[in-house]
């Protein structure tokens, strides 16, 4: 399942928000809430308030998203596939008060397609991002009514990019023949990371039988690429023989690169009129302030390759509320809404991660056909608050090595962005 995982952005800049179909009805709350395996990811403290011997769950959420960019009046849409981030979780009783379990889950990912030949290809033309964690956790009550948790996350991953490296215009410019907005050449930059190291802490407080706080922290961790590798594609036969001298030393060359995994800090309440009814909210602090730009380094005598994309992020918060009705013994229901608001800097806005404030309505049920078996079903849909008049600046290349003025090589795009997405959940969990 981990091999074939692929990953979308649609929580802000490339944060996944889906690793529960339970809680993913419910807006995804859980900091304050006791969900047995699953407090793993949302609060390793609550798994200290389980009671069961043995408990297991699973979860899959096939995003289908899609991204419109306007430019001057010409609407140009993504291509993108369903995405699948996904969540597995166990964990067993040691002691009556002290659990222990495992996770693996992919709390960071995209996966975004504009296709080749679009204007703005000289930014992005595909990307796709892929972050695993897993998490060994441990999870102790230490009053009745208080628990504290820790997981260890261990992450891995890797990126494949695809960019325009030389525009048609350009192209055209410097050379002489026309392209339009067909690139003449594209690099793709593929590499995986480095294993990277974290933790996620968290606690929590049972006030009284009806109110409970809980509070986690998951550090930030930097996912490095060291000998990712490039490699060159052309329009033709003939823009490769006419670029060959330019570009050739850059095909199947190393490069390169760090992209932070940022710091995530969640308070969550949850309160509980009556024993049929919860309600919880969450809210969300996401260090995007660390991303400061994207740097893409190739080895001498290739600096003139060298990408530095500015990112300038700032950080992000991201509201969560919920609420679970059980219907009967065997049917619970669930509604819930995000508020996910963007972190991107709208001078810097680059396509590759169309951020926008995002407004995520949700809802959900479990059906349990027998006593120790839940199956849960939960919908999400995105709606994109837009961006307009967001730019990104950048270097062209071909014209830059002409020795032309900077006014003629450095260049500024402009948009307006727009985006949607569905995302049903599956989940299964079983405990006795």
């Amino acid at each position: 399942m981990a091999i074939l995982t692929s990953l979308a952005s649609w929580a802000e800049g490339y944060q996944i928000n889906t690793l529960s179909a339970k809680q993913l009805g419910m807006g995804h709350t859980g900091t304050a809430l006791k969900l047995g395996a699953e407090s793993m990811i949302f609060n390793p403290a609550g798994l200290g308030f389980s009671e069961k011997t043995l408990d297991i769950s699973a979860s899959v959420t096939a995003i289908k998203a899609d991204a419109t960019c306007t430019i001057d009046g010409a609407d140009y849409r993504t291509d993108n596939g369903v995405s699948t981030p996904l969540a597995v979780n166990a964990s067993f009783r040691i002691i009556d008060n002290l659990q222990a379990g495992i996770s693996f889950y992919t709390p960071y990912g995209s996966a975004i397609n504009w296709t080749n030949n679009w204007p703005g290809s000289m930014l992005s033309q595909q990307v796709s991002l892929k972050v695993y964690t897993v998490q060994p956790t441990v999870s102790w009550r230490i009053l009745p009514n208080l628990s504290v948790g820790a997981g260890l996350m261990i992450a891995w991953g890797g990126v494949n990019l695809d960019k325009a490296l030389i525009s048609g215009q350009s192209f055209e410019t410097a050379i002489g023949v026309p392209l339009g907005h067909t690139a003449a050449a594209s690099i793709n930059l593929q590499g995986d990371s480095k294993v990277a190291v974290g933790v996620n802490v968290g606690a929590m407080f049972d006030i009284n039988k009806k109110w409970t706080l809980g509070a986690s922290f998951r550090s930030k961790m930097g996912m490095n690429v060291s000998a990712g590798t490039a490699a060159l594609t052309f329009a033709n036969e003939a823009i490769a023989a006419a670029l060959e001298n330019q570009l050739g030393v850059i095909n199947q060359s190393q490069f390169a690169s760090e992209m932070p995994c940022p710091y995530v800090f969640n308070f969550g309440a949850s309160f509980r009129p009556n024993i049929r009814w919860t309600i919880a909210a969450d809210i969300q602090l996401t260090g995007w302030k660390t991303y400061k730009e994207l740097n893409i380094e190739f080895p001498e005598p290739l600096q003139g390759f060298n990408q530095n994309i500015p990112k300038d992020y700032r950080n992000a918060l991201c509201y969560h509320v919920g609420a679970q009705f059980a219907a009967t013994g065997r049917l619970d229901v669930r509604a819930g809404l995000m508020i996910d608001t963007t972190p991107v800097n709208s001078k810097h806005y680059n396509p590759e991660t169309p951020g926008m404030t995002k407004v995520e309505p949700t809802i959900g049920l479990s059906f349990r056909p027998i006593n120790n078996l839940s199956i849960d079903i939960a919908f999400m849909y995105v709606h994109g608050c837009g961006a307009k008049d967001a730019s990104c600046s950048y270097d062209d290349l071909l014209l830059k090595s002409q020795g032309l003025p900077e006014a003629y090589y450095h260049k500024i795009f402009t948009a307006d962005y727009r985006a949607h997405a569905f995302a049903p959940a599956l989940g299964v969990s079983y405990s006795f």
